[in-house]
């Protein structure tokens, strides 16, 4: 018998269904065992969330400073695993700071250590630096990467913004005014991840994952955007210096601090609507000449390689 975690954290519950429908092919075999559990923190975050709560929550995001969470069942942790599938979201370019802060659990160390395992993203459309970090801590718990899948909003970057804002808002998912797109992943996109679920199911029979991620990007699990690539960089260099100066404003629900957090969602906003158009067509200017570079961290990008 096989034995498969699976673990998540969703707030709208779009990744709890994603990750139920990968590890749905596993579930329906009688020599694999799964099991889900949904990451709980101490002090839970509100969906939909308030504009104070979600801009409180950049600094120690992006620096990824750990908070509590509460502990795993004694029969999750006391079982060792042939492969575990972590389900996370992004914020700030960031895993989720529940995955972060599960992540620097003794409970997680014990699980992943040794143990292959795969990522699946959920997000807008920026996952790539987000996966590095990913990466780095997994290597730290000295755990196997051996896969990832990403599946993203397929709109165009600022159809989706408005759409997932509302959403993140309000908690409302469905067509904003009556004319915009459904927000997050496609519908048709969660249905037919299952199709990951089988790849993963073959590898596990074979307790093989060697060519498991090359198995996966034949059916898709991952589509690089070279434009989102440049941005993505851009973004935590300029994260890490306002994360660094708020956070050093003083503790979370301080006035002073709350003062630079609404500056950060004034130049959040013009980033997105001005500066990353112009970043867009310098790319657009240039793309001939980053053609080389851009095979080279397309391949890199979609591997399961730390570099």
């Amino acid at each position: 018998m096989k034995h498969v975690l699976v673990i998540h954290y969703s707030q709208s519950g779009q990744l709890t269904e994603i990750v139920k429908n990968i590890a749905f092919p596993m579930a329906s075999s009688e020599e694999i065992k799964v099991t889900h559990h949904k990451i709980e923190m101490e002090n839970p975050y509100p969906f939909p969330w308030n504009k104070k709560a979600f801009f409180g929550v950049f600094p120690e995001t992006f620096l990824q400073v750990p908070e509590k969470t509460k502990p795993l069942p004694e029969e999750i942790t006391n079982q060792k695993y042939d492969l575990v599938i972590l389900g996370y979201q992004i914020w700030y370019l960031t895993p989720s700071l529940p995955t972060t802060s599960f992540l620097n659990t003794a409970e997680a160390k014990k699980i992943l250590s040794g143990t292959p395992v795969i990522t699946v993203i959920g997000c807008r459309n920026m996952w790539i630096m987000a996966q590095e970090k990913m990466k780095k801590k997994l290597n730290q718990l000295n755990a196997n990467l051996v896969g990832n899948i990403v599946l993203t909003d397929r709109h165009l970057n600022h159809i989706s913004l408005i759409t997932i804002s509302h959403w993140m808002f309000s908690g409302k998912k469905g067509n904003y005014l009556g004319v915009f797109p459904k927000p997050g992943v496609s519908q048709k996109d969660i249905d037919e991840s299952v199709k990951f679920g089988h790849v993963i199911s073959k590898h596990i029979a074979k307790n093989n994952y060697d060519t498991l991620q090359n198995d996966l990007l034949l059916e898709k699990a991952v589509k690089i955007k070279p434009f989102l690539i440049i941005v993505d960089k851009r973004g935590n260099i300029l994260f890490s210096k306002w994360a660094k100066f708020i956070i050093a404003k003083g503790k979370k629900n301080s006035q002073k601090r709350f003062f630079w957090e609404k500056m950060f969602n004034k130049y959040l906003l013009f980033a997105i609507w001005f500066i990353a158009p112009i970043v867009f067509i310098l790319f657009l200017l240039t793309y001939l000449f980053l053609i080389p570079k851009i095979r080279k961290d397309k391949k890199y990008y979609s591997s399961v390689e730390v570099k």
